[in-house]
């Protein structure tokens, strides 16, 4: 648990920047879809670190507890189910913005975080690896995909794709109105 953890770490702290660099872009956002839009990537990046960080309700609840008839792990499950429904309604409520995102980044990124998404599956799962090598495999592949991740935010340009999702609403409006 404590090896795991440490090799946990990492990913965890590439993680909080990416959330925070999500947060930076939400407060400099004036448009509400666009708000919309890093709010969810807030959301699914809390829902990320809090599956990164599995090893903490073993040191601070104890085994046995129970809330309303329900132990911890049903409460977690429960709060992460609502943590991506909201994540996704938002996506969904900021769909133009989201599309002007998604169709700009490059297929080298789609292919790569394919291919270390297959891998670190295939780490987690032991197939082809051992599961001793596996652990180790599958949380490079997570840390890797976390640095693409907080490159990517990191170089983004809000303003380039406010101006190109605006500018589709605004095509849209003008549409209906004749």
């Amino acid at each position: 648990m404590l090896t795991e953890s440490a090799i946990e770490i990492p990913g965890v702290i590439l993680l909080i920047a990416c959330l925070l660099r999500s947060l930076q872009y939400r407060r400099q956002s004036s448009i509400e879809q666009i708000r919309a839009f890093w709010l969810a990537s807030v959301l699914v990046f809390i829902a990320v670190i809090r599956r990164e960080l599995n090893f903490l309700p073993d040191l601070f609840i104890p085994s046995d507890f129970l809330l309303l008839g329900h132990n911890y792990d049903w409460w977690e499950d429960a709060a992460l189910l609502i943590l991506y429904l909201l994540a996704i309604g938002l996506l969904i409520y900021s769909r133009r913005y989201l599309w002007a995102v998604l169709k700009n980044i490059s297929v080298i990124i789609y292919v790569s975080v394919a291919t270390l998404a297959l891998l670190q599956y295939m780490g987690e799962n032991a197939i082809v690896f051992p599961q001793t090598i596996g652990g180790l495999i599958e949380e490079v592949a997570e840390t890797i995909v976390y640095v693409i991740a907080l490159v990517y935010l990191w170089q983004f340009k809000p303003n380039d794709f406010a101006i190109s999702s605006v500018d589709q609403e605004d095509f849209t409006w003008s549409q209906t109105k004749h």
